[in-house]
């Protein structure tokens, strides 16, 4: 067992984007004394699930305006660009590859370090168990070792379920993600960003071959524009309303900025600063309502594509090549050397064969947080030491970031941020936002001493 003396050390358990701004936030005030140590198990910092993709066409879907690690130096990342050589050409209304992204995280991190000789600690090693006692937090790592810190912060990003179809269905990008013959009919499961990265995925390897993409809903994500976003005031937002009366103002506010010649991409975007807000404001049933019926509306206007790339895949649909079919995914059996899927069209009740030679399950990455994979989450839940927020979408945690446990109480040694605090925040998925939540929950743990 290792112990970080004195009362400011952070032990942050995942070392993906929401731990690499973590810490980097923590570290950035170079008269602080504070010991931070991030462990993560894969020993790749600044990457995790988003930005470990490797094809040069896999980019953020954020222009580099907006992913600085820090909110209040926005040019930070563009700085970085340049000294990279970056085209400065379109200016930084640019979208970078993910894999570019994942590096610059990285320099974070560094630089964080190099600022603060000997008070940061990389551990790549996988965290099994937190356990809270008199002396600290005790973080138990799957080498037998543990750490004794003040302070835990769960920083676990994205996770996936295991491919649909009982093991016949594949993630992109995984190692039984092998080469296909080019004109191989192919089923695509999900219609939203991870679509996009299966599709240019085998556009990348000259596929020829139909893509059939099925989805409930049959939406593709919309493309960026560079719009600016217009000035809603925080009165003119209906706080607390029921939805559909938010949806009936939404809707006009965009038919209005529509008809002034604006665009619906800038209201969606002046709508940012209150996201969170609008969010905790609905009761759980306008919640759960939104989860089950809108979110796939909003997460094509709110989430999307580079323009480059949404005209791609907009030629591709209307060259035949890829075909969307709302639909209900069924199942899927073996078929010989590929597979038979089966799928029920919305509006209808029979069902629809299709032979295909490979499915992949771009279904997203909003998991049921019991179901999660993390042993540190399973272990914290099996214990009572956390609970699930009310819709299984992350963690229930208080207004600071403190985990509840099954008894209703915060814990405010054990936190969490980014992605698992969505059942709280909902919109905590984007570098914008992942930033300033760390930045607001680093201040408080500096500021505990």
């Amino acid at each position: 067992m290792s112990t970080s003396n004195g009362r400011s050390s952070v032990t942050i358990i995942g070392g993906g984007a929401s731990g690499v701004l973590l810490a980097a936030h923590l570290l950035r005030d170079p008269k602080t004394d504070i010991r931070v140590t991030l462990i993560e198990r894969r020993g790749q910092f600044g990457q995790g699930l988003a930005y470990s993709a490797s094809q040069r066409d896999h980019k953020v879907n954020v222009p580099a305006r907006g992913m600085s690690a820090f909110a209040d130096d926005p040019e930070h990342f563009w700085r970085w660009l340049q000294t990279r050589g970056y085209p400065a050409a379109r200016g930084s209304w640019v979208f970078v590859p993910r894999r570019l992204y994942g590096v610059y995280l990285e320099h974070v991190l560094s630089e964080a370090g190099q600022s603060r000789l000997g008070r940061l600690v990389v551990l790549s090693e996988e965290a099994v168990a937190v356990h809270e006692g008199k002396s600290g937090i005790e973080t138990v790592l799957d080498n037998g070792t543990s750490l004794i810190s003040r302070s835990v912060v769960l920083a676990v990003g994205h996770e996936t379920q295991p491919a649909r179809g009982r093991g016949i269905a594949v993630r992109v990008g995984s190692e039984r993600d092998t080469p296909l013959p080019e004109n191989a009919p192919v089923m695509i499961l999900g219609s939203g960003l991870s679509m996009v990265d299966a599709w240019l995925s085998l556009a990348d390897a000259e596929h020829k071959g139909p893509i059939t993409v099925v989805s409930r809903n049959g939406l593709l994500p919309k493309g960026h524009r560079d719009v600016p976003p217009i000035n809603i005031d925080a009165a003119d937002v209906p706080f607390g309303t029921s939805l559909p009366y938010f949806m009936r103002w939404f809707r006009a506010l965009a038919r209005e900025t529509e008809a002034r010649g604006g665009d619906w991409r800038s209201v969606v975007d002046g709508l940012r600063p209150y996201n969170q807000r609008i969010w905790k404001n609905w009761t759980s049933n306008a919640k759960r309502q939104f989860l089950r019926h809108l979110r796939p509306w909003w997460n094509i206007h709110r989430h999307r594509l580079p323009p480059e790339l949404h005209e791609r895949l907009v030629r591709a649909v209307g060259t035949g090549q890829v075909k969307l079919v709302a639909a209900e995914f069924l199942g899927v059996e073996r078929n010989g050397d590929g597979a038979r899927a089966q799928i029920r069209r919305r509006g209808t009740s029979e069902r629809e064969t299709m032979d295909i030679a490979r499915v992949y399950d771009c279904g997203g990455v909003s998991v049921d947080v019991l179901s999660s994979s993390n042993p540190v989450i399973r272990d914290l839940v099996a214990n009572g030491r956390a609970r699930p927020d009310t819709f299984r979408i992350g963690l229930d945690v208080d207004e600071n970031c403190a985990v509840v446990d099954a008894d209703g109480k915060s814990h405010e040694r054990l936190l969490v941020v980014g992605p698992l605090t969505r059942g709280r925040f909902f919109e905590i998925e984007a570098i914008p936002d992942i930033r300033v939540q760390a930045a607001t929950l680093a201040a408080r743990l500096l500021a505990q001493g």
